[in-house]
C-alpha cells in the first residue's frame, strides 16, 4: 500500500512517461530544439526574454478526496477504543499540463505531443511505475532519480490496490482565468487531467483478532418474548389479585407471549434472576423477589440468551421490551416520636420509622398523613399532610437502611394513618371488617 510519498511519486511518474514519449517520438526533431519536461508552479517557469524556453509543465494544483472510497474500511476503532484497521486516504490528484516556448507554434506542437502521450496511456502499468522510481536506474526506457528524490523509490505507488488512472477533465474559460489569476503569471495553452486513485495507508499499529479455527452457524426462530401485564401473589397457595400491590418476599408474575426458551433470564435494573425451569411458561413466568431489592420504580425485561460455542456459552440474545413494576415499601416499626413542640394549636416533632424494604440514600422518601376518625366520620373535612423524609444512618459512601427520619411541622394534634413513599411506590393501608382503613396509625399529641 501506498505511503505519504505517492502524491510526490505520480507526479515523477507522470513526468517520465511525459519525458520519454517526447524522446520515443523525436519531438526535439519535429520542432528543432530541446524539449524539457518540469513540474514547477506556473509561477517559476521563466515566460518572458531569452529566459523562456521549450517545455511542458505538469503542475498539480489541488488534491480532493476519491469519492468512491472515502467510506471504506469505516469505523477503524473497536468498542474499547483500539485502533482495528487503518483505512485508506483516498486521494485524487488535479493537474494542470501547460506548453511553453518562445517560438510560434511550438506550444500547439508540444501540447498536441502530451495529449496524445496520456490518451494513448490512460493507466499507469505497475512495472512501468516500479521502473521509474527506482534508483539508480528507473524510467519508461531508463534514467535516474535524483539524490533528493530517492526515497519515493519506497512510496509503494506500484503496489497499491488500486491502478493508477489519468481522466481528462474540462475546465471552462472562468475556471482557468481564476487560476492562472491565482499564479500571478502570463497565461500559456492548458489542458487538465485528473489522476485516480492514490491509496494511502496509516503506519498505526492495530490490534488484531486470532485467526478463527473453528466455524460454528446457529439458526434460531425469530422468537421475542413479550411482557403484557405484571402481578403478584402474597404467598404460595393464594390467589394472584389484580390490581394488588407488590411488597417484599411476593412472588412476581408476568403475563405475556413466547416467554419460555432453553436459557430465560429476568432482568431487573442492572440485577440478573434465573427463574425455576418449572415455573417458565410460554405464557407466564413466576419468581420470588430478591431480599435485596430496595423499594420503588424498577424496569424489568425478559431475556432469552443463545447457547454458542464449544463447550456452548450464553451471548446475548433477543430481549423483550421493557416494563415497569413498584415494589412497595412497608412500615414496620415507629421507633420513636421526640422534640415535640405545641405552638397555637399545633405540633412539630421529629419521627423515626422503620420500613421494608430498604430504601437507597439517593431516593425520595415522603411521609403522607391522613386524619383519621374511627368509623370513617368525619373525612370530608379530614387534615391530609406530606413530608420529606431522610435516612437516619447516614454513612460514607452511603448504603441502603431501613430507618428513616421525618421532621414534621404544624400538624394538628390527633390520629393520622400514615403512609411511606419512595419515589413514587406508596405503602399500603390496611382495612377493618368493614372495609374503612384503619392501620398503620401515629397518635400525635
Amino acid at each position: 500500500m501506498s505511503s505519504a510519498l505517492a502524491i510526490a511519486s505520480v507526479t515523477q511518474v507522470l513526468k517520465d512517461l511525459l519525458n520519454n514519449g517526447i524522446i520515443d517520438r523525436d519531438v526535439s526533431g519535429a520542432t528543432g530544439v530541446d524539449v524539457a519536461v518540469t513540474s514547477f508552479p506556473p509561477d517559476r517557469v521563466p515566460t518572458s526574454g531569452t529566459d523562456e524556453k521549450s517545455q511542458l509543465n505538469l503542475f498539480m494544483y489541488m488534491v480532493s478526496q476519491n469519492q468512491g472510497w472515502r467510506n471504506q474500511n469505516f469505523p477503524s476503532m473497536n468498542a474499547n477504543g483500539d485502533r482495528i484497521t487503518n483505512p485508506y486516504l483516498a486521494l485524487d490528484l488535479h493537474y494542470l499540463l501547460s506548453a511553453y516556448s518562445p517560438f510560434e507554434l511550438h506550444q500547439e506542437i508540444l501540447l498536441g505531443y502530451a495529449m496524445q502521450l496520456l490518451f494513448e496511456n490512460p493507466v499507469l502499468p505497475r512495472e512501468a511505475i516500479r521502473k521509474s522510481l527506482t534508483s539508480p536506474v528507473g524510467g519508461f526506457t531508463g534514467g535516474t532519480l535524483p539524490p533528493n528524490l530517492r526515497s519515493l523509490s519506497t512510496s509503494g505507488l506500484a503496489d497499491q490496490l488500486e491502478m493508477i488512472k489519468i481522466v481528462p477533465e474540462v475546465l471552462n474559460t472562468e475556471e482557468i482565468s481564476k487560476l492562472w489569476t491565482a499564479f500571478q503569471t502570463n497565461y500559456r495553452p492548458t489542458t487538465a487531467y485528473r489522476v485516480t486513485v492514490v491509496l494511502i495507508e496509516s503506519e498505526k499499529s492495530t490490534k488484531t483478532a486470532l485467526p478463527v479455527k473453528q466455524r460454528n452457524l446457529y439458526v434460531q426462530p425469530f422468537k421475542t418474548p413479550v411482557i403484557n401485564d405484571i402481578q403478584s401473589q402474597s404467598a404460595p397457595g393464594q390467589p394472584v389479585v389484580e390490581n394488588q400491590k407488590i411488597l417484599k418476599g411476593y412472588t412476581l408474575i408476568i403475563d405475556g407471549e413466547q416467554l419460555d426458551a432453553d436459557v430465560v433470564h429476568i432482568n431487573i435494573d442492572d440485577l440478573v434472576i434465573i427463574p425455576n425451569k418449572t415455573d417458565v411458561t410460554d405464557t407466564r413466568i413466576s419468581f420470588v423477589l430478591p431480599a435485596n431489592l430496595p423499594a420503588g420504580i424498577h424496569e424489568i425485561t425478559v431475556s432469552h440468551p443463545a447457547l454458542m460455542g464449544s463447550p456452548p456459552a450464553q451471548h446475548k440474545g433477543i430481549t423483550s421490551a421493557p416494563a415497569t413494576f413498584a415494589l412497595c415499601p412497608v412500615i414496620t416499626a415507629l421507633i420513636s416520636i421526640s422534640g415535640i413542640v405545641h405552638s397555637g394549636g399545633r405540633l412539630s416533632a421529629d419521627l423515626k420509622l422503620k420500613v421494608s424494604p430498604i430504601a437507597d440514600p439517593d431516593q425520595t422518601i415522603f411521609l403522607i398523613l391522613n386524619q383519621y376518625f374511627p368509623g370513617g366520620t368525619g373525612s370530608a373535612t379530614a387534615l391530609s399532610y406530606s413530608f420529606k423524609a431522610q435516612l437516619i444512618e447516614l454513612s460514607s459512601p452511603p448504603v441502603p437502611t431501613a430507618s428513616i427520619l421525618v421532621h414534621i411541622s404544624g400538624v394538628v394534634p390527633g390520629k393520622y394513618l400514615a403512609r411511606i413513599q419512595i419515589d413514587g411506590a406508596e405503602s399500603p393501608l390496611h382495612t377493618d371488617a368493614n372495609g374503612k382503613y384503619n392501620t398503620p396509625l401515629i397518635t400525635l399529641v
